[in-house]
């Protein structure tokens, strides 16, 4: 089965066909840093990771661009708040993004452009605009006539008429139209800001993307993807900028993931519920997290509450227990080819679990088949004897699967410090001395690390709490 993407453009889901054949171009717009990420920010970073493992497991060579808009009015009164500069305050939070997103397991992109780095361009590209009359002045703000590009509405579906009801602008009688948005926004006393040719200001917060689009992919790119609330006016308004430009689409398909609820009730500053990961991973495991994310299918809402982190880390608990159990058994399996049934087994969950990703990347029903390979591998575990081989090659499919997915820890998270190594040793020979006062006591020791021990007929085996 071809790959299959849901275009937000075209309503449907269509089959993806790349520009160049064996490269894809993707961009996915990031955080305003200005804060730490909240878990709304991590949704499509989290999504879109899992995107581009996908494409690169079905070979694909992804150059995937996450921008930073590194001005802005929100860094300025954060930088006012803070006593310090602009571009301190993006500093610290950018090192904050990415010691958030690596903790969430989510791959660095192949470029951060900021967009102060790219000031240049945008005012080149605003010059460009304004060249073939999309544009105009007045006084040191460059706005952009949504009028005058006949297809402004075609991502959201709606027309001037409609939208001028849905945008939130302030009154500005220098606007030609109410739908008009800024393009270069003049400079307000002590503010940050750059010359041009209207004076000094900044971007406004449309035209980065298209200008960085342009510069580090191309005229037109495969896929542009970010939240649901970015479909207007962001990725609108970029559309409109950077095809009355270019005279090429922007992008062949346009991916955005639903929003997060709190509690099932929607994640805002207004109600202030608001979760950031950062104060979230003290207390709920990345890994968790990242199921949790993944366990509803991207397009939908995804409802944040103890209920559904605890389903989440059930869940995960079950797989994490069954690779246990496989690695625990290697020990003492005879055997190096695998059995028929487990080759058979293997071979049908790696159809499903690539027949649910190619339809639009679907993460919940690909989770589903990993869970199948886990009621085989346990039913296959219930056995006697058991083969290397077949130990193997389930603990291979696995690692594949989650090569896509990367909600499992990395083996070395897993590690034992020394403490807790010698806690087992002495255990272990308490138990022989039939010290069982001692034995007992270490195993309370060790559950009071997180640290479960299990005596199987196969010798004491240890998990995570």
């Amino acid at each position: 089965m071809a790959l299959k993407i849901y275009n937000t453009l075209a309503r449907t889901k269509e089959e993806f066909r790349s520009i160049e054949p064996g490269k894809v171009k993707m961009y996915v717009c990031g955080p305003t840093v200005y804060d730490y990420i909240h878990i709304g920010n991590a949704r499509p970073m989290v999504f879109f990771d899992v995107v581009r493992r996908y494409l690169e497991s079905i070979d694909y060579e992804v150059n995937y661009v996450v921008n930073f808009t590194d001005v802005d009015d929100k860094l300025i009164k954060k930088a006012l708040l803070m006593e310090q500069t602009v571009p301190e305050i993006a500093d610290l939070f950018i090192q904050k993004f990415y010691e958030d997103t690596e903790g969430l397991g989510i791959r660095k992109a192949t470029l951060n452009p900021r967009v102060t780095e790219n000031i240049d361009e945008i005012i080149t590209f605003i010059i460009g605009i304004m060249e073939k009359d999309f544009a105009y002045e007045r006084g040191g703000d460059v706005y952009f006539r949504t009028n005058q590009f006949t297809e402004y509405g075609k991502l959201s579906h709606q027309n001037l008429d409609e939208l001028q009801f849905g945008i939130r602008v302030e009154v500005d009688e220098r606007k030609e139209n109410p739908q008009d948005f800024v393009l270069w926004k003049a400079a307000k006393p002590g503010e940050i800001s750059w010359d041009s040719p209207w004076g000094e200001g900044r971007p406004g917060w449309h035209i980065e993307c298209s200008a960085m689009v342009r510069k580090y992919l191309g005229d037109t790119i495969d896929i542009h993807g970010g939240g649901q609330d970015l479909q207007f006016p962001h990725h609108e308004c970029e559309i409109a900028q950077s095809e009355c430009l270019t005279g090429h689409p922007m992008a062949n398909y346009w991916m955005h993931n639903g929003y997060i609820n709190i509690n099932n009730e929607k994640m805002s500053k207004s109600m202030g519920n608001g979760v950031n990961v950062n104060q979230l991973l003290k207390t709920i495991s990345p890994q968790t997290l990242r199921y949790f994310m993944l366990s509803v299918h991207y397009r939908n809402p995804l409802n944040f509450s103890e209920e559904t982190i605890e389903q989440a880390n059930n869940g995960l608990a079950r797989i994490e227990n069954c690779l246990a159990n496989l690695k625990h058994r290697l020990s003492t399996a005879v055997g190096a080819s695998p059995a028929e049934e487990i080759v058979h087994t293997v071979a049908e969950v790696q159809r499903q679990f690539e027949l649910k990703m190619n339809d639009d990347f679907n993460t919940p029903d690909a989770i589903t088949a990993v869970f199948e390979l886990v009621n085989a591998a346990n039913h296959y575990l219930q056995q006697e004897e058991v083969s290397e081989g077949s130990l193997k090659l389930l603990l291979e499919r696995f690692e594949q699967m989650d090569l896509v997915l990367g909600i499992l820890a990395k083996p070395e998270e897993q590690l034992l410090d020394q403490d807790i190594e010698q806690l087992i040793v002495d255990r272990t020979e308490a138990r022989k001395s039939k010290n069982w006062a001692r034995a007992d006591e270490i195993r309370d020791l060790l559950i009071e690390q997180g640290i479960v021990l299990e005596d199987t007929a196969q010798g004491i085996r240890w998990r995570r709490k």
